[in-house]
């Protein structure tokens, strides 16, 4: 994967990203976010992958259950955000493909080997975002109380 910062304005960047065959795209995030010190953004993308792994939350038994996709798809939407969980970069993404048939899965990104090409917009904030657990809420979600302005 490449990146690119490719506008900064009061705080805010804007990122390109560029995956190659093979990567694997929530490793590749992490690592972006780790090199370039983000820890607090929203990020969009479009490509391809070759399988991958999603998951929906089942409420009932307060865990991801996962759901192989083992084809060639179209990536028609990837949406997400990074932010700090026990001090490292935290990858939260749900995504969309489409298969051959024009069908369409998706759900919470666990794993996704891009094929051909996956290219990713990243708008990083001027914060510290941190997540926490909170009663009742079995998933870490976004500590708005505690999270802070980044100097």
């Amino acid at each position: 994967m490449l990146y690119r910062r490719v506008a900064a304005q009061s705080g805010v960047n804007h990122y390109i990203l560029v995956f190659d065959p093979g990567d694997e795209a929530i490793a590749e995030l992490t690592r972006f976010a780790k090199e370039t010190g983000v820890t607090a953004a929203s990020f969009t993308g479009i490509g391809g992958c070759q399988r991958l792994t999603v998951s929906t939350f089942s409420w009932e038994e307060k865990r991801y259950v996962p759901i192989d996709i083992e084809e060639q798809v179209e990536l028609t939407s990837l949406i997400g955000d990074i932010a700090i969980l026990d001090g490292a970069p935290s990858i939260h993404a749900h995504i969309v493909v489409a298969k051959s048939d024009g069908s369409a899965r998706g759900g919470h990104l666990l794993n996704a080997i891009v094929r051909p090409t996956l290219e990713v917009a990243v708008t990083e904030y001027p914060v510290h975002l941190h997540k926490r657990l909170r009663a009742g809420i079995p998933i870490p979600t976004i500590d708005v109380v505690n999270s802070t302005v980044r100097d």
